[in-house]
């Protein structure tokens, strides 16, 4: 499976990684079939991870996600050194809710549930999962730094945010990763030029929700567009929407989640997909409402 720079001075990673939060989440699947899913990407190739903390069901479930990455883990039969976990810290969720919590003591607190939950003495990659209005942005960035300097996380990255932003956070920390939403419904990230920074500063854009998320991704099946265009090339509409993802510049790698091992070895399969460029063209060019 080929290979993309999570960022510098980071590991080399599989250019599709695998989304733990439909693991995790309201309709999860059993823990034993999340398992499984966890442990048939690897085995396609897969050597990312993507989870949080939050990737639960409330405040009492937090750390669901990243329980059953580590249990995934240990009782597979593959390298555990050759799989890099990214988690996130910054949200909260209070009844079920989605908040964010950016304080540097709530992010301690939450760097070090996460080492305990991952099974783990060092975290590979811990993302701010999102700026907190309420908290200073370098405060929050601060706390990362010192986590960093510590050794209790190997390399910083960042999720939900702008170029701006990265820059201010480049200023304290070395930012390894920067994870955004990306996908033909949602293209923020190609517009306000935060995949280009990344493209130029080596940095890792780790594409969140690459075929639309939620509801917008059952959409993609009965796409006429995509159906036709992707009969073409011998791709599902899925594939065809990670492989237009994944098309978008030399630093992108999608990260979508998986509730079936069908599904996570149909997005694998996407990380040796090179599209014409006609077909990418067609693809950009298509509607893709969020109605």
């Amino acid at each position: 499976m080929r290979q993309r720079s999570l960022g510098p001075g980071a590991h080399a990673v599989s250019s599709i990684g695998l989304g733990g939060m439909p693991l995790s989440i309201a309709d999860r699947p059993s823990t034993d079939i999340g398992v499984r899913v966890i442990q048939a990407s690897h085995d396609a190739g897969i050597t990312h991870n993507d989870t949080a903390d939050v990737y639960c069901l409330d405040e009492s479930d937090i750390g669901h996600n990243e329980r059953l990455i580590a249990r995934a883990l240990a009782e597979w039969g593959g390298n555990r050194d050759t799989v890099v976990v990214a988690t996130k810290g910054g949200l909260i969720r209070p009844d079920g809710r989605w908040e964010r919590k950016g304080t540097p003591d709530h992010l301690r607190r939450a760097c070090e549930q996460s080492l305990a939950a991952l099974r783990v003495s060092r975290l590979d990659l811990y993302q701010l999962h999102a700026p907190d209005p309420d908290v200073p942005f370098v405060e929050s960035i601060g706390a990362l730094a010192d986590l960093r300097s510590e050794g209790k996380i190997r390399w910083v990255g960042l999720s939900n945010v702008s170029v701006q932003q990265i820059k201010h956070a480049e200023s304290v920390v070395p930012v390894v990763s920067v994870q955004n939403r990306l996908s033909p419904f949602f293209r923020e990230a190609l517009e306000t030029g935060v995949v280009d920074y990344c493209t130029e500063r080596g940095i890792g854009f780790l594409a969140y929700s690459p075929v639309g998320g939620g509801r917008l991704n059952k959409k993609l099946a009965t796409h006429a567009a995509l159906l036709r265009i992707g009969a073409n090339v011998g791709l599902t509409p899925h594939q065809l929407v990670l492989a237009w993802v994944l098309a978008q510049g030399p630093s992108v790698i999608p990260i979508p989640g998986a509730r079936s091992v069908e599904h996570a070895l149909s997005s694998a399969k996407v990380a040796d997909v090179d599209l014409p460029e006609d077909t990418l063209r067609d693809v950009g060019a298509q509607e893709f409402s969020r109605a």
